[in-house]
């Protein structure tokens, strides 16, 4: 690591361009496939895999800001692909879910995902994936440790 700061070495600003690079390559196949964004596509994975969740759960678990998750709720509930249930826990909140039409858009999408995944995959071997996906998760532990200090803003 150097004191001086050189943008394409900065290792987060790395991760952020290919996070950007890999989103926008398969927002671009999901929309064309599906017509699908990215926020409208993590809402259907997430709601189908929790069967029923709040729009802040959906939030906090995919780091989505609450605007986002909350257009993206409207458009799928528009579409008839999710639907607002009552939340038995709070009633200032709606549990969604999906929709019988949005089940078999998921089954649709989730094959091609996993099909995106191992195309994006493939060069590296499977000790690698695996490697990389355990950088991946202690970054993230990492983030939220400086997210909890305050980001470095303390001198």
């Amino acid at each position: 690591m150097s004191d001086r700061l050189v943008l394409d070495r900065f290792i987060p600003y790395r991760l952020s361009v290919a996070s950007n690079s890999v989103s926008d390559a398969i927002a671009r196949t999901y929309e064309a496939l599906f017509g699908l964004t990215i926020p409208e596509w993590r809402l259907v994975a997430v709601v189908a895999e929790e069967k029923g969740i709040t729009q802040q759960a959906i939030g906090q678990r995919t780091r989505m800001d609450k605007v986002t998750v909350s257009r993206a709720a409207i458009a799928l509930v528009g579409r008839g692909l999710m639907a607002r249930d009552a939340n038995p826990d709070d009633r200032r909140s709606h549990l969604l879910v999906l929709t019988d039409a949005g089940s078999d858009l998921y089954a649709a999408v989730a094959p091609k995902a996993l099909e995106l995944e191992r195309r994006l995959f493939a060069p590296f071997d499977t000790e690698e994936v695996a490697a990389f996906t355990a950088m991946l998760r202690r970054i993230e532990a990492a983030a939220r440790v400086l997210e909890e200090d305050g980001a470095g803003t303390r001198r």
